[in-house]
């Protein structure tokens, strides 16, 4: 091998060195084992590696280190309480298995406030139809209702930090289960309220070449 093949004093010094090398990883190992088996205080121990270390043990899911802005709400409380809310989505709010409710919730930025918004989906049991869509912002503690939906069949999504609401259609003679097609439309937070922006047009078809188109501005 290179660097051990001379004689004489350069061999000896080689020998010498490696001797010292070997030394001192050993010393450097024993310290390692004496370290992990006292619980010492190593680099382990600081910084963001000990506080992901913590997160799977005693962490609070609503810990700013862990979760951000992430605040949780009980969707059904807040839904029942909202006066925006239709008594038709109310009625329509009811455990649909158990004690199950058809709702879906998205939690994240869309509106720039300390505390992540809240999307809420509400769904018929029988058939999966979205039949309102809300978005809730906190202000000053308290969650509320900045968007709503409810023309259904609806769908509201958190797409790259925009409000993205899908709007089935339906032509003459579609089913409940078939609708022609459907019109998403794409909000943006500007001076205090959500503003649509251009919506596109996607029609559900096999015919070749067909695709999403931008919905007529009307």
């Amino acid at each position: 091998m290179r660097g051990l093949t001379g004689a004489g004093p350069d061999r000896a010094r080689g020998s010498t060195q490696a001797v010292i090398a070997v030394g001192a990883a050993l010393a450097a190992l024993a310290l390692l084992v004496a370290a992990c088996g006292g619980g010492g205080t190593g680099a382990r121990d600081e910084g963001p590696a000990h506080a992901s270390a913590m997160t799977g043990v005693g962490a609070s899911p609503t810990s700013p280190s862990t979760f951000g802005k992430y605040r949780k709400v009980d969707p059904i409380a807040l839904l029942k309480h909202d006066p925006e809310v239709s008594g038709t989505v109310k009625r329509e709010l009811k455990p649909c298995d158990g004690d199950e409710y058809q709702v879906d919730v998205s939690y994240g930025d869309l509106t720039d406030s300390s505390v992540d918004d809240v999307v809420i989906n509400v769904m018929t049991c029988a058939d999966w139809v979205g039949i309102g869509s809300y978005v809730y912002r906190d202000e000053d503690g308290v969650f509320t209702n900045v968007f709503k939906s409810e023309e259904s069949p609806v769908y509201a999504e958190i797409d790259r930090g925009t409000l993205s609401v899908t709007r089935q259609f339906y032509e003459q003679d579609d089913s409940i289960s078939s609708p022609s097609g459907d019109v998403v439309t794409p909000y943006t937070w500007k001076a205090g309220r959500f503003l649509p922006g251009k919506p596109t047009r996607n029609e559900y078809s096999n015919a070749a070449g067909a695709g999403p188109t931008p919905a007529p501005d009307n």
